[in-house]
């Protein structure tokens, strides 16, 4: 169809050309000579040339002029142009011999006027012309709309097509029209689109699948864990020696340690399932005091007075936002080192600063403690996975808050950022 649509385009302006150059060719201005008005006209001169008036020519169609044989003028119309035979030569007028009684007296200049004809024959050719330009102004208008709707609309479709691919929205089908120069390739970029959402839906597929199992596994790992920590408490009380009960705390603290990776695990894994819940609540800042105390197993943390206020927090989560915090700060800081916790209320946050007073951590890393599996090059010697911190910005910015790391001259400062109710 396209074919035969530009094959029938091209026939046309083809003709149409060809129709001009055979109109600019035959174009013809009808000049007929009168020659009975020309022979009257010498007839006339010659049977009175003695005395030549202008009665005499009144029916004439032509203007003229009569000279003799020397040139000199001996009568002229009123429009008559030439007057010598040079003038007559040169305006390619018609020359008439007058002979009286067998002998040339002069000559009769029949005015042809050219201008006129060359006049008329410019209109005719400016007429025709400008026809045939309006005719290949309206074939080149329908020429352009067939190629914007055969090529050029086609192509912006394909090329929005691309950018949509590109940006990985596999949703947008793409058009298919057979009727333009594009329908085969349209149809195969669409199969090479569905190719590629299902491709990646099945990846989608095999991911979930692999993180489900990882969140089963997590799951089903804490009960054991959980069992091995509380007979080993159980043996600690009972335990009569000091080496005993060494080895018991090393047991103990082992099975936290393995509880804790498993725990970061599994929150993980939750996130990236969309799973890991968390439920805002009004609550009273003096939760966090209970928080903060719960976490003092090292006694060596000394807390400011929780300013009295109503935080939307989800308590679970924000427990173990601060659990993080707090045994990050355990880990890395020296040993034995104190750890300061305040507070402050700003700008319808209630701010808590926890600081430690340890290495901290390099300015390079600084923007990347806060990825996934990320660990510091001063982390190298602790045992952990780098999930700590991740999961702990998750759940803040769940709980429309933030967390905010920086270092100081003498530590380590993060900050988190509690929303107030209201």
């Amino acid at each position: 169809m396209t074919k035969k649509l530009l094959l029938a385009l091209m026939l046309t302006i083809l003709a149409a050309s060809i129709t001009l150059l055979f109109l600019i060719f035959n174009l013809k201005v009808e000049t007929p000579t009168d020659r009975v008005a020309i022979n009257t006209i010498v007839k006339l001169t010659e049977q009175h040339w003695d005395k030549l008036e202008p009665k005499l020519y009144n029916e004439s169609p032509y203007d003229f002029a009569i000279i003799d044989t020397s040139g000199k003028l001996k009568y002229q119309t009123e429009n008559a142009i030439s007057v010598s035979v040079n003038e007559a030569i040169n305006n390619r007028d018609t020359l008439v011999d007058v002979v009286v009684q067998d002998q040339l007296v002069g000559k009769v200049i029949i005015n042809n006027d050219y201008r006129t004809i060359f006049i008329h024959m410019k209109q005719q050719f400016i007429q025709v012309s400008v026809a045939m330009l309006l005719l290949l102004t309206i074939l080149g208008i329908l020429y352009i709309g067939f190629l914007n709707r055969s090529i050029l609309r086609p192509f912006r479709k394909m090329q929005l097509f691309a950018n949509h691919i590109a940006r990985g929205d596999l949703e947008v089908p793409l058009e298919m029209d057979r009727n333009h120069l594009f329908g085969a390739f349209t149809e195969s970029f669409d199969m090479m689109r569905e190719e590629l959402a299902a491709a990646r839906h099945s990846e989608y597929l095999a991911n979930k699948s692999k993180k489900e199992l990882v969140a089963s596994l997590s799951h089903d790992i804490k009960t054991p864990v959980a069992s091995m920590k509380a007979i080993t408490e159980l043996m600690l009380l009972s335990a009569r020696d000091e080496k005993t009960s060494r080895q018991l705390n090393t047991l103990y603290s082992k099975a936290d340690q393995i509880d804790r990776l498993v725990t970061d695990m599994f929150h993980s894994t939750l996130e990236e399932l969309n799973e890991l819940k968390v439920s805002l609540t009004e609550e009273h800042s003096h939760l966090l005091t209970q928080i903060i105390n719960n976490v003092n197993f090292y006694e060596r943390i000394s807390a400011a007075s929780v300013p009295d206020c109503i935080i939307m927090v989800d308590p679970l989560r924000i427990q173990q936002v601060i659990d993080n915090v707090v045994n990050n700060s355990y880990k890395y800081a020296f040993s034995g080192t104190p750890i300061d916790i305040t507070f402050e209320i700003r700008d319808h946050y209630l701010e808590i600063d926890v600081l430690d007073y340890g290495p901290g951590v390099p300015e390079e890393e600084l923007p990347l403690i806060f990825n996934k599996f990320f660990r510091g090059s001063l982390a190298v010697s602790q045992n952990g996975a780098g999930l700590g911190l991740y999961i702990s910005r998750y759940m803040m910015q769940k709980m429309q808050g933030d967390i905010v790391c920086s270092n100081r001259e003498d530590g380590f400062t993060v900050k988190l950022l509690i929303p107030l109710a209201g």
